[in-house]
């Protein structure tokens, strides 16, 4: 990484308890939760075979990764030492424009959790798509302020959203070995519905579950903001995993005996399922607890999301990719500004995109389709470095894979296979949807759009940073090398 005076301003703020609650936050959301219970007992498996393809390659390779290279950028700089950085920046710009979508997605699932809280029915307000955008630009402005404030602040909406997460796993497993010992268990359980269905409705599901899986690569984007990052990362992300996969796997299981299946929604499932159990057990003042730690539970996944990946605008701003002011920090915060307000002025304008034409549901499907093609796109170059860079001799501190390269290329090559399947079935509708070709469209037109702004991007950096080195050389602009 080319030194910067901003570089030397990054304060190292999180240690082992931080970045493992940054991972219970980044790995986990209810909303897959729900998604998970609407497809029905199969699911259960279906989470542990995503866990087996996704998570642990990608935990594996990013650890291995991160110990080998721990600066900031994360696979935004492992890309572009194994491939150049071409492949670098458009690595970086998928995964920092992934989040572009994700963050009104997010906020879509914690407005309708956050109805609960007055006891109103999701049904009364779905059709109010201006609750839903007002909602989302509101938890865009607290999560922006916060890490503005620097990782110092900002860390904090994080842990609150881990702490959030667990209180509500933990009541909602209560509340579902309650039901099923009074009621019996609302999901008619059986051996052969354990196996996952072939329909396509399913198939598509699998998609959604493998990106669930994601979320071990964020904490690499804050590597100089680490302490010890090459231990710490590691530790964190050993303490955070069978915390993430209990909230999955309880989670679901939970919902499913509250609620059947069928009657599962897969965007307001799991406040469903906690007003249905308050109110079966006699326990009303237990829903509006529950959807405040829903609620928080997702706003701190957008401050931890926000304030991870608006560090690779940073570093490309600092490689001069991107202009000179995204590189700039604040000069008390030292947070990346420029990187921050930009990220958070787009998802708001995605925000109103998602909505345009459909209903809130539609817009929600159109977003979590969009959200997986994008968030996916850039690990294809993250297991292909990890290939790359697994070569040569071990570096200092670097942590040894059991059975050497030969282990982490089988493994990225698993999480490739993986990656490119997900990819595939986010383009592909769900059969109820209303409008079919709308949906591809809007996929399709925002993926092409968000790749063909990244090459346009990457262009004019490229000419910005030969103009750099020819003035650093003392050469007259004239006189600027060739490509």
């Amino acid at each position: 990484m080319t030194p910067s005076p901003g570089v030397s301003t990054l304060k190292r703020s999180l240690g082992l308890r931080d970045v493992t609650l940054f991972f219970v936050t980044a790995g986990t959301n209810f909303q897959w939760v729900a998604t998970a219970a609407a497809a029905g007992q199969g699911s259960l498996l279906v989470w542990v075979l995503g866990g087996l393809v996704m998570f642990l390659p990608l935990s594996i390779c990013v650890v291995f990764l991160s110990s080998r290279h721990p600066a900031q950028g994360g696979l935004y700089v492992w890309s572009r030492l194994a491939f150049g950085p071409g492949v670098g920046f458009m690595t970086g710009w998928t995964y920092w424009t992934s989040n572009l979508p994700y963050f009104p997605g997010l906020l879509y699932f914690a407005a309708g959790n956050a109805l609960y809280v007055s006891s109103r029915a999701s049904a009364q307000a779905s059709a109010s798509s201006g609750y839903f955008i007002a909602f989302a630009l509101g938890g865009l402005a607290l999560a922006t302020y916060l890490n503005l404030r620097g990782m110092a602040i900002a860390k904090w909406l994080s842990n609150v959203g881990a702490i959030s997460r667990w209180l509500a796993a933990l009541l909602l497993a209560l509340l579902g070995g309650a039901m099923w010992l009074k009621f019996g268990s609302a999901t008619a359980f059986s051996r052969s519905a354990f196996v996952p269905s072939l329909h396509l409705t399913d198939v598509i599901f699998w998609s959604t579950i493998a990106f669930a899986w994601t979320g071990p690569e964020a904490a690499s984007f804050m590597g100089d903001e680490i302490r010890n990052p090459r231990r710490t990362v590691r530790r964190a992300l050993a303490m955070a995993a069978p915390m993430i996969a209990a909230i999955y796997l309880t989670g679901t299981l939970s919902v499913l005996l509250i609620l059947p299946a069928a009657h599962t929604s897969a965007l307001y499932g799991v406040a469903e399922a906690f007003q249905r159990a308050a109110q079966q057990l006699q326990l009303a003042w237990l829903t509006p607890l529950a959807a405040i730690l829903l609620t928080m539970a997702c706003i701190g996944s957008v401050g931890a999301w926000l304030g991870a990946v608006a560090r690779i605008p940073f570093v490309a701003g600092i490689d001069a990719f991107l202009p000179e002011s995204f590189a700039r920090l604040h000069p008390r915060y030292g947070s990346p500004t420029v990187a921050i307000v930009t990220q958070s002025a787009i998802a708001a304008a995605f925000a109103f995109l998602g909505q345009a034409g459909t209903t809130v549901k539609g817009a929600y499907d159109v977003l979590i389709s969009m959200m997986v093609v994008a968030v996916m796109l850039p690990f294809i170059p993250l297991f292909a470095s990890a290939i790359a860079l697994s070569g040569g001799p071990p570096v200092p501190g670097e942590l040894a894979i059991p059975g050497g390269r030969p282990t982490v290329v089988i493994i990225a090559l698993i999480g490739l296979a993986t990656t490119l399947g997900s990819i595939a079935l986010a383009f592909v509708p769900v059969p109820d949807d209303a409008h079919p070709l709308l949906t591809v469209f809007k996929v399709a037109g925002m993926t092409a759009a968000l790749l063909a702004t990244g090459g346009a991007v990457y262009g004019s950096g490229r000419r910005r940073a030969r103009a750099i080195e020819v003035r650093a050389a003392g050469r007259p602009r004239g006189c600027a090398p060739g490509p």
